[in-house]
């Protein structure tokens, strides 16, 4: 018998999430999950006379694939995934791994060509920029695991952080777009961090369940080459199978000209993917009133109440600061006091402390009125 809270959220992602209408195609890919959700979601996309494409994937697969991989391999499997994705208008994606390790021994330089070849002209060009996009995990014993629950209690978790009010925080987040908007100069304190940069221009986006679940960030860029200081993140990072934990970054003219952090090797190899994976292509605010400590997993950190993220690499064409790379990489700083505390200041004057915004018209995406019932 199907859990009648995946059939609720394929409701909210087809109808929410990606709007689906009336004869559009919405490709499905789902990673190590091939019932459940992915069965509600396609109910549900028949239900508005939409068309589901069903694409089922596994890392372990994945990953005997990228061991050996070849350019002409790599090249075939790109064209194929790239024709599938222009067929559609909306895509969604569940990652539900059994294991975030899975692609770890996987060589670098195999893993870079991928990203090359296959990852940023299929993903990072095409479907972040030409289609109705969201992606989701699917709770696991894996993702309970990171999390340090029992199964039952991280689904439980789960449906009620994506089971949020979307509208009361779409409408809570105007006044920071508004605010962003006007702002030039960002500067963020914390322990081990100072870092200054500027934002005027580049364009800010409120994200309420149209691109993740769970969502709540309010995300821009800064000026490519504006960055400059210290950050010092205190959450680790599964990135490409590879958990990557202690990183500080110290930034000179918008480049990381120092990075350290474990495992140093494949850091160092991580950064030097191409030019613009040293600059970066997103900084955002994370307001997520249910998601309060990091579970090692980037879609639930990002979102975490009273954290940041910045990220090296690839920005979005909404918030173009001109930045290009196979890497996109979203480190998570939490700045409540649990977490060591920290400011964030626009042009001068104090947003948030230690995790709480204080600006009146910011009071809103507080966790106290965000999660009220």
């Amino acid at each position: 018998m199907r859990d009648p809270r995946t059939r609720k959220l394929a409701r909210l992602i087809v109808n929410h999430s990606c709007r689906l209408q009336s004869g559009e195609a919405v490709l499905i890919e789902s990673f190590d999950l091939a019932d459940g959700l992915v069965l509600d979601l396609i109910e549900e996309t028949h239900a508005v006379g939409a068309i589901p494409v069903v694409s089922l994937r596994d890392q372990a697969v994945l990953r005997t694939q990228l061991l050996r991989a070849t350019e002409a391999q790599l090249r075939v499997q790109a064209a194929i995934e790239l024709q599938q994705m222009q067929q559609v208008q909306a895509y969604i994606g569940i990652r539900a791994s059994s294991n975030v390790s899975e692609l770890s021994d996987v060589p670098s330089d195999r893993m870079s060509l991928y990203q090359e070849i296959v990852a940023k002209p299929v993903h990072l060009d095409y479907r972040v920029n030409h289609t109705r996009w969201l992606v989701l995990r699917y709770p696991n014993p894996a993702m309970s695991q990171l999390a340090n629950t029992s199964t039952e209690a991280f689904e439980d978790f789960f449906f009620r952080v994506c089971d949020v009010d979307y509208a009361r925080m779409r409408d809570a987040m105007l006044p920071l777009v508004a605010l962003m908007q006007r702002t030039d100069r960002v500067h963020l304190k914390g322990p081990g961090t100072d870092l200054r940069f500027r934002i005027k221009d580049i364009g800010v986006v409120p994200c309420f369940g149209e691109r993740n679940i769970p969502d709540g960030e309010c995300f821009t860029a800064p000026i490519r080459d504006s960055v400059e200081g210290v950050i010092a993140y205190n959450t680790p990072s599964v990135y490409l199978g590879t958990t990557y934990d202690q990183i500080v970054f110290t930034f000179e003219k918008g480049r990381i000209v120092k990075a350290s952090g474990n495992p140093g090797l494949k850091l160092d190899h991580l950064l030097d993917t191409d030019p613009g994976a040293r600059y970066i292509g997103e900084f955002s605010l994370g307001f997520n009133p249910h998601v309060l400590h990091p579970m090692k997993d980037t879609l639930f950190d990002e979102k975490i109440a009273g954290s940041l993220h910045f990220t090296p690499g690839q920005c979005y064409t909404t918030t173009d600061n001109g930045n290009r790379s196979r890497v996109h990489w979203d480190l998570v700083l939490i700045q409540r006091p649990d977490y060591g505390g920290g400011e964030v200041w626009f042009d001068d004057v104090l947003v948030r402390k230690d995790g709480l915004f204080v600006r009146d018209e910011l009071l809103g995406l507080n966790p106290d009125r965000l999660g009220a019932s």
